[in-house]
């Protein structure tokens, strides 16, 4: 059976029966009739899912599998692997969406005759939604080149180039171990809808391997859109898996160009735009600098997230290339060349933008293109975005406005904005309300009137002539004034204050002092291992995987003292995730360190390096539970030392056996320690905050000395 081909790993089986990945290992190991390995390693191993469900079947532990989570097994364990069969159920929900009875045709046969089927069947559909149907000059319709991986050729240069059409039909042998796939995917549209079931298995794709592709965070591409405006041709030179041109409100009359060079995301971008709009997609796959796919198109707005600091973009052959129209770009300016070749498929008025690495503003070596872009009126606004905003997450990225001169501007002005100030803590990204606010009412009032009042610390239009001394550097946080002396006073007063009122409630939560003429009582002592053992409380351990876009609780917060910082992308292994009442431990560090779980950090992941402990609340308190975890000679006795790190074996560590009345009168002891030590970490925060905004104050001259 074609169906035998698709494998899953003991992960997958755990969550198609629903279980831990220990039930899958102890079924292994007590039923001799588990089906065998077929693949993978030793470590982990693979099965035929067929014969897995075949089994879970036979047992009775498969009767309420999610139809999503098989149809994603079949997809993940696909032997020619999960990005071609993402492409063939691609092919087959467009199928689906379009020509919905000729799909029920087909699949009425069997594996055999739907996979001999489908490919005759594909043509007229990828055909007529791939094809711009207008005679355009830019490059061969794709009717007549679906089935060719011949190379395209530009009307200006007879010579090929590497460029090939996104999609091409696969032939019905390729198809045929994908039958089973594709008739989940018929069942998973039925009740989701074609465009969903795409969504949600490209989606899990790109969470279960993020360290493949560079996405653009949907909040950006939707601001991305909005600069550009309306437009009727539009066209993503690196479009990636197709965020950009996704998040632009389409009609069936617009025409989304779209080519990158990798020919797997090309292909799927092409298929997701196709299930996503009604207007015409023409999609390619090739690098648009040496092989440009569409080069007679005069968009009416270009968007690209172009890939940053790549050296190896063409610089050596592209030296007399006709779209460097301000300038050669240098070797390490490959930015400035996917500015210009954007500008260079723009009509007269057209706007592109695009998102750009902070050192584009500001590099040596591109001061005289920029200077071009400048004096021309080529670029209109440069806005950089808060930490956080997409990746690398770790710098402030900038976005480029540009517009294709249709006339050289009288005085030109040119707009920068920072929001810088809307980065918010931990992972979650920026306030992407208020950014989009920020930028888009500046954007809106600065490109109806040619200039923009200043906006102290947020926004100002500056003339072009005072940008254009040796540097040219465009970094608005160069460029835009300070806040205003009385929002700046201000806020140090609110601080000021909440710091006093932290300062009193840490005096009130000071616990007395110890009495010393009390003698130290001998207790009975246990362990973690032999509460867990007898089943006093549970013992589980945080992993690197699990539910996609899920909050995660990192060891860094569990020390710091701050909430969910942290995200794991998603995976087959199974996720753990906190209740109220759990205590939280970390194993590296050296740190004498517990955590009770609130109802503020319930439900969010554990991360690695943590260990959760959940008490049986008629045998244990938690808060009890975490005060003894707590000291100091017992996080020594229960750790082991390497050259670099302490680890804790959290098994071994100590706490008395006591009655539980007792338990909750040492549980209600620690429980104030602990609001005094948040009390104290807050005052800390108010009080550095307080400091540098004084420094701040008093050096940008918002605050008096007096």
């Amino acid at each position: 059976m074609q169906d035998n081909a698709t494998e899953v790993t003991a992960a997958g089986i755990a969550r198609l029966a629903g279980v831990g990945r220990a039930a899958v290992s102890n079924w292994r190991r007590r039923h001799a009739d588990f089906p065998k390995p077929v693949g993978g390693t030793e470590a982990s191993p693979s099965f035929a899912l067929a014969e897995v469900e075949a089994w879970l079947r036979k047992q009775g532990k498969l009767a309420e599998v999610p139809l999503r989570e098989r149809v994603w097994q079949q997809l993940a364990g696909h032997p020619a692997g999960p990005v071609a069969a993402l492409i063939h159920a691609g092919c087959a929900l467009l199928l689906i969406h379009d020509r919905p009875t000729v799909w029920l045709e087909a699949s009425a046969g069997s594996d055999e005759r739907l996979a001999a089927m489908l490919p005759e069947a594909l043509e007229p559909v990828l055909a007529g939604r791939f094809s711009n149907g207008s005679g355009s000059v830019n490059g061969p319709s794709p009717v007549n080149s679906l089935r060719s991986a011949s190379s395209l050729r530009s009307v200006n240069n007879p010579s090929p180039v590497n460029t090939f059409p996104a999609v091409h039909i696969p032939s019905g042998p390729q198809l045929l171990p994908s039958v089973p796939l594709l008739r989940g995917a018929a069942e998973l549209a039925a009740e989701l809808g074609a465009r969903q079931t795409f969504e949600f298995l490209l989606g899990r794709h790109l969470d279960a391997n993020p360290r493949q592709y560079t996405l653009t965070p949907a909040e950006l591409a939707g601001l991305m859109a909005d600069l550009a405006g309306p437009a009727r041709t539009l066209l993503d030179p690196a479009a990636g898996t197709g965020a950009l041109l996704g998040a632009v409100a389409t009609r069936p009359d617009q025409e989304l160009y779209a080519q990158d060079s990798a020919p797997d995301l090309a292909a799927l971008t092409a298929l997701r735009l196709a299930l996503h709009t009604r207007a015409g997609v023409r999609g390619a796959a090739g690098d648009s600098l040496r092989a440009d796919a569409f080069p007679q198109l005069r968009a009416d707005a270009v968007l690209c997230h172009p890939p940053f600091n790549e050296r190896n973009w063409g610089h050596d052959e592209l030296a007399y290339d006709p779209r460097w129209e301000y300038g050669f770009p240098a070797r390490n300016e490959s930015e400035l060349a996917w500015v210009q070749h954007a500008l260079a498929r723009l009509r007269d008025g057209g706007t592109a933008v695009l998102l750009m690495p902070p050192a584009a503003a500001s590099r040596r070596s591109g001061r005289r293109i920029r200077a071009d872009l400048l004096r021309r009126g080529a670029l209109r606004a440069v806005v950089a975005l808060p930490v956080g905003a997409a990746p690398p997450y770790n710098i402030p990225l900038h976005l480029w406005v540009l517009r294709r001169p249709d006339r050289a501007p009288a005085q030109p002005e040119v707009l920068l904005v920072d929001t810088g100030q809307f980065a918010t803590e931990g992972r979650g990204g920026p306030d992407w309300r208020a950014v989009r606010e920020a930028v888009m009412g500046a954007w809106s009032a600065f490109d109806g009137a040619g200039r923009l009042e200043e906006r102290p610390g947020l926004a100002r239009s500056l003339p072009v002539i005072d940008l254009l001394d040796d540097d040219v550097d465009l970094a608005p946080a160069r460029h835009l004034p300070p806040p205003t002396a009385p929002e700046g006073a201000g806020a140090l007063t609110a601080v000021r204050e909440r710091l006093g009122e932290t300062l009193r409630l840490t005096a009130d939560l000071t616990p007395p002092p110890a009495d010393p003429a009390q003698p130290a009582p001998r207790w009975p002592f246990t362990t973690v291992g032999e509460l867990a053992r007898g089943g006093a409380l549970v013992l589980r351990t945080g992993g690197n995987g699990g539910h996609a876009r899920v909050p995660v609780l990192t060891d860094h917060d569990v020390l710091a003292g701050t909430g969910p910082s942290g995200l794991l992308p998603e995976s087959d292994e199974e996720a753990v995730l906190t209740e109220p009442g759990d205590v939280v431990v970390p194993v590296l560090g050296g740190g004498a360190v517990a955590r009770v779980i609130d109802d503020a950090t319930q439900g969010v992941a554990l991360g690695r390096n943590l260990v959760l402990l959940r008490p049986d609340p008629t045998a244990l308190d938690p808060w009890f539970l975490a005060g003894f975890l707590r000291g100091t000679a017992n996080n020594r006795q229960a750790s082991s030392y390497a050259s670099t790190a302490t680890r804790l074996d959290v098994r071994r560590l100590q706490l008395p056996r006591l009655a539980l009345d007792e338990q909750r009168r040492y549980g209600a002891r620690f429980r104030a320690l602990d609001e005094f030590e948040r009390a104290l970490r807050r005052a800390n925060r108010l009080g550095d905050q307080l400091v540098r905004g004084m420094y701040d104050g008093l050096t940008d001259g918002t605050v008096a000395p007096g």
